[in-house]
């Protein structure tokens, strides 16, 4: 039997949603594929809210537009979601919320008092879920008793009974896609992409992290925090975004691999320490986490529309990479990889994400290795013939300069932010600054000849959707049921961004039919740069900027109206 089942649990921001949702998660990731995105205003109480969990038999990194339960915390909840229903879908809401032909009323807050404590109305919520997809209780109390084994005992046991209440007081209740549950072990661990970034950072030997609180990237400043008991890793919460960028600067200057996470108008404030990074050739890695904006915009929402903005950020010209992961596994690699990219071509790396994927929920099957020793491009005294002459922008082939640590040994280490000559020192000579720009720009070649080329899937078909970064899962999903509908579509994905892979993508691109860009963005800023840098422009575009994520059927119609 094919299971494909959503779940939304929806209410006010500080009923507890993202928990009814994160247990659900974790019980239903028993023999399962879960996704999970998680949808709220930015306000601490108060707003819509809501958390919609993914079910499936096969893998899933997209969520669906279909709600087989809904679970209503309120009244407003039925009143917003009500219509998103399949038929024969069930909604779960308060006893006396009011009539529905559809709900199954299961009286939350009374169960809950009955349990010991009102606050665990949300577990009961959990229960009835449960229940009525046909789980066995015991997977729950494991689960709970997992969740809970920081608290004390009394705690446990009342959520355990409202659970138990819950659970009973639905049980019986016809549900249509209710399903058998198998003893089988866990589809590999839930992440979110937040995690896998802060995971990657470690993995890529970050030492210093520094911030300033923005959504949606402080969580992964919060998780990067939480490894600092276990790993030889410093958090700083600085007062602003410029210092944040500086003590990463100052950080790697000393030698530590030093990283930032931050959100467009936080990268606005970093844009001088991005040249200032540049100039000195100081290896940072900054991760902007996209929301919409200008300006404050919408802070708790998605977006992909800073493309452009990070690849030409900052006064004049100089190299830089940027990445954009489309999955958690991807994010880990990648994050990784920019820290062992920007410190081997003394360049800034930047991470682009977005809301949507630090704050969704992914299954995530395979382990994440650990890299088994990390490569430094330093040099100290025993690599140089005369450490007294060292000159920290020596002009090389490349235009990578051996670099040493300052206070390390003999080797005299001098920076600034002014241009320069080779030993470090101001110099405002015509042949000093050329022979600089042209050592910057001398790196370009090699740090192209990094970057891997966009995956394609089914790329070799007459119609191509082009994405980048998060939107990876719902394109690769629209694939698959325009295919399903006879139409020969594949996808081709971006996560290397800049410097831009033109030879692969002129190859990937030259002979197709129809090529239609798939972002989140008002311009199709992708379409922008392969017309910039290849020549090759794209059929049409599907453009989502309403702070949402895209889902499958969206671009399905999409290109069904483009044909």
């Amino acid at each position: 039997m094919k299971i494909d089942i959503s779940i939304k649990i929806g209410g006010e921001a500080g009923q507890g949603i993202q928990t009814v949702g994160q247990l659900l998660a974790l019980v239903c990731q028993a023999g399962m594929y879960v996704m999970a995105v998680n949808d709220f205003e930015s306000r601490i109480r108060g707003g819509r809210s809501f958390f919609q969990v993914r079910i499936s038999d096969r893998p899933v990194q997209a969520p669906d537009h279909r709600i087989h339960l809904l679970v209503a915390m309120d009244d407003k909840t039925v009143q917003t979601h009500a219509a998103e229903m399949v038929p024969g879908g069930i909604i779960l809401m308060e006893k006396g919320a009011g009539p529905n032909k559809k709900a199954v009323s299961v009286p939350f807050i009374e169960l809950a008092k009955q349990a010991g404590a009102r606050i665990t109305s949300n577990t009961v919520a959990v229960g009835a879920c449960l229940a009525l997809l046909g789980a066995p209780f015991s997977i729950m109390k494991r689960i709970l008793s997992e969740q809970f084994s920081q608290k004390s005992r009394d705690i446990l046991e009342k959520n355990i009974k409202a659970a138990e209440l819950g659970f009973g007081a639905v049980k019986g209740t016809s549900f249509k896609w209710a399903f058998s549950w198998k003893k089988t072990r866990p589809r590999g661990i839930l992440m979110e992409g937040s995690k896998a970034v802060a995971l990657g950072a470690m993995a890529g030997d970050c030492r210093v992290g520094a911030f300033y609180p923005m959504s949606p990237a402080t969580s992964i400043m919060a998780h990067l925090a939480s490894f600092a008991g276990q790993c030889p890793v410093v958090v700083e919460q600085a007062e602003d975004e410029i210092a944040a960028v500086n003590m990463v600067i100052g950080a790697a200057f000393a030698g530590a691999r030093a990283m930032t996470a931050t959100s467009g108008g936080g990268f606005s404030l970093m844009v001088e320490g991005l040249g200032l990074a540049a100039i000195t050739e100081t290896p940072i890695v900054i991760v902007n986490a996209q929301r919409p904006g200008p300006a404050t915009g919408l802070p708790t929402r998605t977006a992909q529309a800073d493309l452009h903005f990070v690849i030409r950020a900052s006064q004049d010209e100089f190299p830089r990479f940027v990445f954009a992961p489309g999955t958690p596994e991807e994010a880990y690699d990648m994050t990784a990889r920019a820290f062992n990219l920007s410190e081997k071509y003394q360049v800034p790396a930047i991470v682009l994400v977005d809301q949507y994927f630090n704050d969704s929920l992914f299954t995530i099957e395979k382990p994440l290795a650990a890299p088994r020793n990390i490569e430094r491009s330093i040099v100290g005294d025993k690599d140089m013939k005369d450490p007294g002459a060292y000159q920290r922008f020596a002009i090389t082939p490349s235009g990578v300069s051996p670099r040493a640590l300052p206070c390390k040994g003999k080797a005299l280490v001098v920076v600034s932010s002014d241009e320069h000559r080779e030993d470090g020192h101001i110099s405002e000579t015509i042949s000093d600054r050329v022979r600089m720009v042209d050592k910057r720009q001398a790196k370009w070649p090699a740090m192209l000849s990094e970057m891997r080329p966009p995956q394609g899937y089914h790329g070799d078909s007459d119609i191509l959707l082009i994405g980048w970064g998060s939107t990876k899962g719902a394109i690769q999903e629209a694939v698959d049921g325009l295919r399903e509908k006879g139409l020969d579509a594949g996808s081709l994905h971006f996560t290397d961004l800049w410097p831009f892979p033109d030879s692969a993508v002129k190859t990937a691109l030259q002979k197709k039919k129809k090529i239609i860009m798939v972002e989140q963005n008002t311009t199709a800023q992708l379409g922008q740069l392969i017309r910039q840098q290849t020549g090759l422009d794209f059929s049409g575009a599907i453009l989502k900027y309403d702070g949402r994520p895209f889902y499958p059927k969206e671009i399905i119609e999409g290109v069904q109206k483009k044909m």
